[in-house]
């Protein structure tokens, strides 16, 4: 059986508003920024909230960083998993421990910014949405990235059906109950927006600020993202096709 999300993990009564979580692997020097960035984007938000910082597991120094971070800060939560398990694995841990209403995730490179948090919120809540998916309108990457990811967009689009036009931007927001019970995955991470719709949820997109990475190096390259992306995408065709739905009357 495939593992699901927030299935065992009731809310409680001091539970946030809302919940941003950050996966990371080896990302030792941005630590300290991401944290005083992401502080200031949820504090200006006006709500209640908890930063859980995933270490996957590094070997560069990051979980200690993330735990010095908690120790100064006690609305933040650290979770170090035991070896590095990917950043789907990252990011399943962290969401299912999560315990906002709302919950924001991004990636822990610093080329997401952590500004755009109270948009993204914002449209949640004013445009009726149950995710909001960020869309990164002018990208700091390399032309190769570029041409590669507008590729892979294109043929999951097709291959999918679904209208997500940049699946690569971890920077979104989602209702969190529309991700209750989703089977979770290696690869889960580029698909999160595109299985909630399959499930009915609605999705909107906005535009998002995407900046050049200046501290650490990218895990991860066009050949391991080609073929891991197209693996992922047979399957995740195979489950869009065998999802169980169905609706009871009067509802």
């Amino acid at each position: 059986m495939l593992p699901a999300l927030m299935t065992q993990t009731p809310l409680q009564v001091s539970a946030p508003q809302v919940s941003a979580v950050v996966p990371a692997y080896n990302e030792v020097e941005n630590v300290p920024v991401l944290v005083a960035e992401l502080r200031a984007a949820l504090d200006a938000t006006g709500r209640t909230w908890e930063l859980l910082l995933i270490d996957d597991g590094s070997k560069d120094g990051t979980g200690e960083a993330m735990e010095a971070a908690a120790a100064a800060e006690p609305r933040i939560r650290v979770l170090r998993l035991a070896a590095n398990a990917g950043q789907s694995a990252a990011l399943a841990a962290g969401l299912v421990r999560a315990r906002g209403d709302l919950v924001v995730t991004l990636d822990a490179d610093l080329q997401n910014d952590p500004a755009d948090i109270p948009r993204l919120l914002a449209a949640l809540e004013s445009g009726g949405a149950d995710v909001v998916s960020g869309v990164r309108a002018q990208r700091n990457d390399s032309f190769v990235r570029k041409v590669s990811s507008r590729i892979a967009n294109a043929t999951r689009r097709a291959a999918l059906g679904d209208s997500i036009t940049d699946i690569g931007c971890s920077l979104k927001a989602y209702r969190r109950e529309v991700l209750a019970d989703l089977p979770m995955f290696v690869g889960v991470h580029r698909f999160l927006p595109a299985m909630c719709a399959f499930r009915g949820a609605r999705v909107i997109e906005i535009a998002v600020h995407h900046r050049a990475r200046t501290l650490g190096v990218s895990k991860y390259g066009m050949g391991n993202r080609l073929w891991a992306g197209i693996h992922d995408l047979i399957g995740v065709s195979w489950l869009k096709h065998r999802l169980v739905r169905y609706k009871l009357r009067g509802e």
